[in-house]
């Protein structure tokens, strides 16, 4: 190979480099004009890019470190642009972008610039870097041939190496630096083992030169005879790839369109999702509306029923039917039954107009047709003499036709009375204004012909204590005692009748008040179906009131008032009478008067006793009751009332009376609390301290209602000890359980033996007590709320947390103490000491 000379090419490329790094420290060693290229990627599976080149220029420029005195070598890339201006590159240590592939002119180019990085890295580094894919031995002979054309001499040979050499030095130091002494023994140790059987050099050059040519015309041959397979080949490779760059640009519009029919779908899904939302919500909304105009309808049979119907017997049923139907729709539009938004809707208000309008006119139409009914049935009765007392004849007041034919509008009565409270009273005066007269009347005749039926002799008009035996009360002598049986038999009829009247006109006319006359014990004429009438509430359920309500007593005595008005009127008549007959016998009928009353009374307070009985037994409903109970207060009222009234007097009737009620109290709340388990002891506890705290002071004073203040004292402590348990045992049950357990096991066994136990291992017990005491404090806020929420009685909460702090310390000091007899080197975390402390922040 021949000395390679640079061309007038290369030497105008590295005056125009030097140029380009005039103005830095830089000193350019070697330019070369090379092709770039980027490395092979695969971006579609199975296709190749095609490679595509640049023009670049290459530089290898050294720079000398002011620290070491070593040299700095960089290889630069350049672009030379249209006008001959460079422009540099500092890409190559990009990891960016793929590494480019660079393409020399020619080997010579290529072994100039690798024998200089050569030689520099071993001048400045000291060692030679690892070379792949390169002959080092043909690098140096190349090296040994052009040793002239290498960089040594010039500009920079002061910086590289500081003294000039010759071209020969440079020449040997290249051949030696590239093959050492070792590698060239150990190549020529390497040549010796093979036996080529050749004497001499020539003859085997020339056997080489023919086997070079004959291999170079047989590759020549093979190449042109592969010449078509290789276009062939080359032709279906180009077909190839224009398919597959095709298929690429068909997957790529696949993919925009997927993409797009992706986006398409999912804004149709979410369209559908709020077009099915709101079809449910419009459905929902329907159903709303179609209910509430349902609620809205008013059927026209109850409206013509309302506004023109009759109230004959016959059609009393379809009235109430009407008024019960007018009754529940009046409520259904007010709240809660009614949705507060749709309170203010116009069709609302349109119908509660509706309504009130129809109430209006149905109540003004039954009371009009209620006062002249009344009126005209009383007429009636007292046209037809048949119903009184007639000569020679005395007859009972019966009434029975009356309270019957007044029955059938009872229901209505209470239906107006919850339409319109108001519609009542002047229906109230108009029914006592009308039977006032016939009881007048019934009392007339009947005294009437009592006094001409009764026969008796008329004692003389003067009569004195003064008399010669002392022993005659008056004139004549004569027995006027038929006088005082008719007087008392006058009571016997009449007394019973106006109370049984007033029982029934209380009930009749919707009195909300206790019955005037216990069941069972009216007068002679009471009517044994008066129950039926009794009052309603506004589901049309019967309703009984619980106690007596002030306002409407006050009310039902001023009826009473108008109600029996002048009968008394007859009563002095039949005493007149006697009196005129026989003066003293008024005496005996003032006793006549005081026994009949006496009797009564008797009978009342038994009744009384009795009807508080019931209505106490009336709590006793299978329905969860909680707080106090309204009776307790009830009784605690009555029995102030009663010990003020009686002033120490009929001491064992009111006592008996006490222990009837309170026993029935008792075994009320017993039955009550057992409805629902779950809170049985705090109904119970709560219903015991309120009855110790309303009878405390009577419970002093009074012996009988002593021994039930301490009966509730010991049955409010047992509730209180039960539900304490019951609360600790909800957060702690597993604790105090293995507690108790380990209790029971040293009845047989001795301590030592216990963590030898199934289930009673240290392992076992750390287990338990960890677990149950993990978060402690939050555990104990949690019971003091969950006692707070189960109290409806504030006032007993500190005293019955204080109980609960007091036994869960027990039953932990006692847990503790187990503990260190069983498991002597365990502890609790926390102790009884800092537990106690917590409960105190509680």
């Amino acid at each position: 190979m021949g000395v390679s000379q640079q061309s007038p090419d290369d030497r105008e490329l590295m005056k125009l480099v030097e140029g380009y790094f005039l103005s830095s420290d830089n000193a350019v060693l070697l330019a070369f004009r090379v092709a770039k290229s980027q490395a092979s990627s695969w971006p579609v599976a199975g296709r190749r890019q095609r490679l595509t080149t640049k023009p670049r220029i290459l530089t290898l420029t050294a720079k000398r470190s002011t620290t070491t005195q070593k040299f700095k070598v960089k290889l630069q890339v350049l672009k030379q642009s249209a006008n001959n201006e460079l422009q540099g590159f500092d890409n190559l240590k990009s990891q960016a972008v793929a590494p480019p592939q660079w393409t020399m002119r020619s080997l010579d180019d290529r072994n100039r610039l690798v024998t200089c990085i050569l030689k520099l890295c071993k001048e400045n580094l000291g060692r030679l870097p690892k070379i792949v894919n390169l002959d080092v031995v043909e690098m140096a002979l190349w090296a040994q041939a052009n040793a002239k054309a290498l960089p040594i001499d010039g500009p920079v040979q002061p910086a590289l190496q500081g003294t000039a050499e010759d071209e020969k030095s440079s020449g040997v130091n290249v051949e030696r630096e590239m093959v050492s002494k070792a590698e060239e023994d150990d190549m020529e140790a390497l040549l010796g083992t093979y036996v080529l059987g050749i004497d001499e050099a020539e003859a085997f050059s020339e056997r080489l030169k023919r086997e070079l040519t004959a291999l170079e015309a047989a590759n020549v041959h093979a190449i042109l005879e592969s010449e078509p397979l290789v276009e062939e080949v080359l032709q279906q490779l180009d077909a190839a790839t224009t398919s597959v760059e095709d298929m690429d640009e068909w997957l790529g519009i696949f993919n925009v369109k997927l993409t797009h029919m992706r986006e398409d779908i999912e804004s149709i899904e979410s369209r559908n999702n709020r077009l099915e939302m709101q079809a449910q919500n419009n459905s929902a909304l329907v159903e709303e509306l179609n209910k509430l105009l349902e609620r809205l309808r008013v059927p026209s049979e109850y409206a013509n029923l309302l506004t023109t119907g009759a109230f004959e017997e016959a059609a009393m049923p379809a009235n109430v039917e009407a008024c019960d139907w007018l009754t529940q729709a009046l409520r259904g539009l007010e709240p809660p039954f009614l949705d507060p938004v749709y309170a203010n809707m116009r069709a609302v208000r349109d119908k509660r107009a509706e309504l009130e309008k129809l109430k209006a006119t149905f109540v003004r139409r039954a009371s009009d047709f209620l006062k002249t009914y009344f009126s005209k049935l009383v007429d009636f009765m007292i046209s037809d003499k048949s119903y009184f007392s007639q000569k020679g004849q005395l007859k009972r007041p019966d009434h029975a036709d009356l309270r019957f034919k007044c029955r059938s509008y009872a229901r209505m009565l209470q239906h107006l009375k919850n339409l319109d409270k108001n519609s009542l009273g002047p229906l109230r005066k108009a029914y006592c204004s009308s039977l006032n007269l016939l009881l007048r009347r019934e009392a007339r005749e009947f005294a009437n012909e009592l006094r001409a039926s009764t026969k008796v002799t008329r004692s003389s008009g003067a009569w004195s204590l003064e008399g010669s035996g002392g022993g005659s009360l008056g004139g004549s002598g004569s027995d006027t005692s038929n006088v005082s049986e008719a007087y008392a038999k006058m009571l016997r009829i009449f007394i019973p009748l106006l109370v049984d009247e007033s029982s029934f006109f209380a009930s009749f006319m919707c009195f909300e008040v206790l019955p005037l006359v216990p069941p069972g014990t009216s007068g002679e004429t009471a009517d044994e179906d008066e129950d039926d009438i009794s009052p309603l509430d506004e589901d049309g359920a019967d309703l009984k009131p619980a106690q007596q309500n002030p306002v409407e007593l006050e009310a039902l005595n001023q009826s009473l008032q108008d109600l029996l008005v002048g009968i008394e009127e007859d009563f002095y008549a039949v005493v007149d009478w006697a009196y005129k007959i026989d003066p003293l016998r008024c005496i005996s009928m003032m006793g006549v008067t005081e026994r009949y009353l006496s009797s009564h009374k008797a009978d009342a307070a038994g009744f009384f006793v009795d009807e508080a009985n019931l209505q106490i037994e009336k709590h006793d409903r299978s329905i969860r009751q909680i707080g106090v109970l309204s009776y307790i207060q009830r009784f605690a009222y009555l029995a102030q009332r009663m010990e003020s009234l009686i002033q120490g007097n009929s001491r064992e009737v009111v006592d008996s009376a006490y222990r009837k009620l309170v026993e029935t109290m008792f075994a009320v709340l017993e039955r009550i609390a057992q409805v629902d388990p779950k809170h049985q002891d705090v109904l119970l506890l709560e219903n015991y301290a309120a009855f110790q705290n309303c009878m405390f002071d009577l419970a002093n004073v009074v012996p009988t209602l002593g021994l039930y203040y301490q009966q509730a004292s010991e049955a409010y402590e047992q509730a209180c000890t039960r539900y304490v348990n019951t609360v600790i045992n909800y957060q702690y049950e597993k604790l105090f359980q293995f507690s108790q357990r380990v209790e029971n096991l040293l009845y047989t066994i001795l301590p030592e033996e216990v963590p030898f136990q199934m289930n009673f291992s240290k392992a076992e017990m750390r287990k338990t007590v960890n677990g149950s005491l993990k978060g402690v404090e939050k555990a104990l806020r949690d019971m003091y709320k969950r006692m707070q929420k189960h109290l409806t009685s504030e006032e007993l909460l500190p005293s019955l947390w204080e109980k609960c702090k007091e036994d869960f310390l027990d039953k932990y000091e006692s847990l503790e103490a187990l503990i260190v007899k069983c498991y002597p080197k365990e502890s609790l975390s926390p102790s009884s000491a800092e537990m106690k402390e917590l409960l105190k922040n509680v």
